[in-house]
């Protein structure tokens, strides 16, 4: 940073190398507290957090929370990405600007509602041979409808939360279950859109209102105890086995960035029942990484998922269910058709039966002190990426009862 002195203020004018993942086509929203004080929201250029209050003398982003600006639409979110854009271009009050290092972040909102979905043709494929070897991959639904189920908000946490290992029941080799630490606890690398703007009980969205309603993009781990899932969730779907972590990263990607990264779904058959038909694309070509114990273990790409982030909102809301500021909707794994794509470890182990070397070790499932990060980019204007942040999480011991 160069600073400039200016009357009484010291000036600074934020360099980012060429190579960033966070310049100023990026700019993503977050919530951040430098140390001894409150959090409020700011953007990231480089490896610094700038402070929009402060920036931008505007006290509705010294709130803990992005739900003011989500929740007031399209229109103000250009508003103020292009005010961003032209701040960041010059120079900045250094009150206003921190070291990424010095922060501490926090979730961008509070969860309102969680969803997540199951909306990759190569996961639900591999998961279908897994589970089902002698029949047909894909239950009949799946090519009609965007799978998915409710999950638990108040158990969203944000990036550098640490895990503990999940209890439930486990069904043993008698079959008869009995209750104890998941053995076989897993990662799901995802993608996860939050609603702006929301939509009525009883009025479904439209899938040309996608970005009209969606704020911006984060990165997700649903977190998944395979054992405790496998005996539960038969005939309901999922619940203790999914429900006690799910990370998120604490920056937002505005839909704006992302417009280079747009990309039609692949081909859909049979064709999709009118209310889930796209008149405009909203595939993303986003590519991810999953780090186990700071080795990379897989790259799943986003491009390949069969079923859209707009036909996804379409769906939820399809039977009039509302939607609210901070609504929270995952795509569920994100999986190619290679075996290095895969993003889930219950694939990238095909069940346990392939071990992955991680460090010199063959590994199945998550061990206590495991870490798993997992990152994203985006292309963005000309040659140059955007970067999605990454989500970060450490596996500790299962917590005694009693």
């Amino acid at each position: 940073m160069d600073l400039v002195r200016t009357g009484a203020r010291v000036k600074t004018r934020v360099e980012v190398p060429n190579d960033s993942l966070f310049g100023t086509d990026n700019l993503p929203y977050g919530v951040f507290a430098p140390e001894g004080q409150h959090y409020r929201v700011g953007t990231r250029l480089g490896d610094a957090v700038i402070d929009l209050a402060a920036a931008l003398g505007d006290p509705e982003f010294g709130e803990p929370s992005l739900a003011a600006l989500m929740a007031q639409g399209p229109q103000r979110w250009r508003e103020v990405r292009e005010r961003v854009r032209e701040l960041v271009d010059n120079e900045i009050d250094s009150a206003a600007v921190h070291a990424l290092t010095d922060v501490r972040l926090a979730l961008p909102v509070s969860i309102g509602d969680y969803v997540d979905f199951y909306a990759s043709i190569d996961h639900a494929t591999n998961l279908g041979r897994l589970f089902r070897p002698d029949s047909e991959p894909l239950l009949p639904n799946w090519r009609h409808l965007p799978v998915g189920y409710h999950g638990r908000a108040g158990t969203v946490v944000v990036s550098g939360t640490e895990v503990v290992r999940p209890c439930g029941q486990r069904r043993t080799d008698s079959g008869t279950p009995d209750f104890g630490p998941s053995r076989r606890l897993d990662i799901e690398a995802e993608l996860g859109f939050l609603v702006g703007v929301g939509s009525e009980l009883g009025d479904p969205v439209e899938t040309g209102e996608f970005a009209e309603r969606v704020f911006g993009v984060t990165l997700v781990n649903d977190w998944s105890a395979r054992d405790i899932q496998a005996w539960e969730y038969q005939p309901l779907g999922p619940f203790l086995g999914k429900s006690f972590a799910t990370s998120i990263s604490p920056w937002v990607t505005p839909l704006a960035a992302l417009e280079p990264a747009r990309i039609p779904t692949p081909e859909q058959t049979p064709e999709p029942l009118p209310y889930l038909q796209e008149k405009e694309p909203w595939g993303l070509d986003i590519d991810l990484t999953v780090a186990w114990n700071g080795e990379a273990v897989s790259h799943p790409p986003f491009s390949r998922m069969y079923w859209s982030p707009a036909q996804m909102l379409a769906h939820l809301t399809a039977n009039g269910a509302a939607t609210r500021t901070g609504d929270l909707y995952a795509s569920g794994t994100i999986s190619g058709p290679e075996p290095d794509q895969r993003g889930s470890f219950i694939e990238l182990s095909w069940g346990g039966s392939e071990p992955v070397v991680v460090n010199g070790q063959q590994r199945t499932f998550l061990e206590d002190g495991d870490e798993v990060v997992i990152t994203a980019s985006a292309p963005g204007p000309d040659v140059r990426r955007i970067g999605l942040g990454e989500v970060r999480g450490r596996i500790r011991p299962a917590r005694p009862r009693g």
